[in-house]
């Protein structure tokens, strides 16, 4: 498998041809990332309090280190899937933050959905993107079609309005061919 056909491969979204599908995607996937990133410039803004709290409350080695870790999937991450950029890395990163998160809450004060709730739909929503992608309307979609011209059929690149450059290229290979 060559890189290019690895990274298209990585980066290409599943991807369900529906307008409406893939802007209620693309919408959950801008507010999801945009909401978390409070959550890392919180902990940055005192690493330490967050350290002793968190960190260290639930036994990982490396305390700070594992803070900063987290901020900064938060900070970097946060926006990464927000704009649609290396979506399932970021998204996994993310979520490995939620599930520890989750098992924060948990130790404190068990299975209290309050407590639960807000860490839960995050990991989910991030669990979603790591599966499948940013969608069509992401920068991933974008690479994804720059790096391979069949990764989406007709129909998506018509979603992604992509249709035009697609006809394009095929008149200039066509063209090319004569």
């Amino acid at each position: 498998m060559s890189t290019t056909t690895f990274l298209a491969t990585i980066l290409k979204p599943n991807t369900s041809p529906n307008f409406w599908s893939q802007t209620a995607w693309a919408v959950l996937r801008a507010v999801v990332g945009i909401v978390m990133i409070h959550n890392g410039l919180d902990k940055l803004g005192n690493i330490e309090s967050f350290s002793q709290a968190y960190v260290e409350y639930i036994g990982l080695p490396f305390p700070i280190f594992f803070s900063y870790l987290a901020a900064l999937t938060e900070t970097i991450g946060a926006p990464l899937v927000a704009i649609g950029f290396l979506t399932r890395p970021a998204a996994f990163g993310l979520f490995g933050t939620m599930c520890v998160a989750m098992y924060h809450h948990i130790l404190v004060a068990g299975l209290n959905l309050s407590y639960l709730e807000l860490s839960a739909v995050y990991a989910v929503c991030f669990l979603f993107f790591t599966v499948n992608g940013g969608g069509l309307f992401s920068t991933d979609a974008l690479i994804a079609n720059w790096l391979d011209a069949s990764a989406f059929s007709m129909q998506a690149k018509r979603i992604m309005r992509l249709e035009k450059a697609y006809q394009a290229q095929s008149v200039a290979e066509m063209v090319s061919k004569s």
